[in-house]
């Protein structure tokens, strides 16, 4: 519970390697996460080959942190190495679509989720990359990914060189809601963000881009609209292409 409550993203790391052994037990714990009928629908790559990372970095628009770490996880949703253990078995699978291509998500992520907080308590650091699914056919291309192999996240795993400061939370009373979803008042929002809002580092990103708030860095400027569309234009694209 500690290193959950004192967990940081960390995005600098030791010139120094994780072992096979010491990789491989974390998977392998990770592995014990759950999953929709026990299919494992996912699968993971480990990339720890300078050449691979730097053809995979533009992908994640070059952030460091993917050349500098050791290991690079992409875990992906995989229908289809139990698509082929249907058709060895006479057995015609149904998976090509977009029901299993969530479920094959949602398997993906408890993994990769459960394998960083295993990381973590062994005091490795990890940095989780929003970036997969902006550029999924670039990955996928670079990694090989067959039909119904699809990327849905990518941590980096290194020994920290760094101790950044925690980033803010919402109170638990913003997320958490009793029997049924209770709407927000605008006074609601105003004593929910006031926090992050007063931040010195959120105060001085208003003031570098220029806006009159905080939301509206993130709608005009971080999480666009239009780049949104585009980005949910190329995932649909290499879905279809990848025989979702």
């Amino acid at each position: 519970m500690e290193s959950l409550k004192q967990r940081r993203t960390i995005r600098k790391y030791q010139q120094k390697d994780i072992s096979d052994d010491l990789l491989n037990d974390l998977l392998s714990d990770a592995f014990r996460a759950s999953t929709v009928g026990n299919m494992q629908a996912y699968s993971v790559i480990v990339t720890r080959d300078a050449s691979r990372k730097a053809q995979l970095a533009p992908a994640h628009f070059s952030q460091p942190m993917v050349q500098s770490a050791p290991v690079l996880l992409t875990f992906c949703i995989d229908l289809h190495r139990f698509s082929r253990w249907c058709e060895c078995r006479k057995a015609e699978p149904g998976y090509n679509n977009f029901e299993w291509f969530v479920t094959g998500a949602i398997d993906a992520l408890l993994v990769a989720q459960t394998f960083c907080v295993a990381a973590e308590e062994q005091g490795l650091g990890i940095c989780y990359l929003g970036t997969t699914t902006y550029n999924p056919q670039q990955i996928i291309d670079i990694l090989e990914l067959p039909e119904l192999v699809f990327p849905i996240a990518t941590v980096t795993v290194g020994w920290p060189a760094e101790c950044p400061a925690q980033v803010d939370r919402l109170p638990l009373e913003a997320i958490i809601h009793e029997e049924t979803y209770h709407d927000y008042t605008s006074e609601d929002i105003d004593r929910l963000y006031a926090y992050k809002e007063s931040l010195p580092e959120n105060k001085q990103f208003v003031w570098e881009n220029a806006k009159e708030t905080l939301a509206q860095v993130f709608t005009e400027v971080r999480y666009t609209k239009r780049d949104a569309e585009a980005m949910s234009e190329a995932l649909w694209k290499a879905m279809k292409g990848q025989g979702f």
